[in-house]
């Protein structure tokens, strides 16, 4: 369960945001790929943030499908995996060009 270590740092690099204000809502981008469980964190928040800027803060997750090319037929398609091939072409070597982020997208303080 490394998303609890995950939403250590997510709560850390919040409150260095915040800069001594009182955070109400933290919005995180999750890709698909990441191989994060949305649900953990979710689950680690509240134990995170006691004590902290982000106590009683809301948690929304927002979830980014996987976009990729093929670098074969420059073709631009939605994967589920890695090992994906290209609907196009049928080739194997393929970009990632979302899906594998973990960023905090946006604070609310006051």
């Amino acid at each position: 369960m490394h998303e609890l270590t995950i939403m250590k740092n997510v709560v850390s690099i919040c409150e260095q945001n915040a800069a001594g204000s009182r955070v109400t809502s933290v919005t995180l981008d999750v890709g698909e790929l990441s191989g994060i469980v949305p649900g953990a964190l979710e689950f680690c928040f509240d134990s995170c943030t006691k004590g902290t800027l982000l106590e009683g803060a809301s948690l929304k997750i927002i979830i980014i499908e996987p976009q990729v090319r093929c670098n074969g037929c420059k073709a631009l398609f939605g994967a589920r995996a890695y090992h994906d091939s290209c609907p196009e072409c049928g080739g194997f070597d393929i970009e990632i060009l979302f899906g594998e982020e973990l960023r905090v997208k946006e604070l609310e303080v006051v």
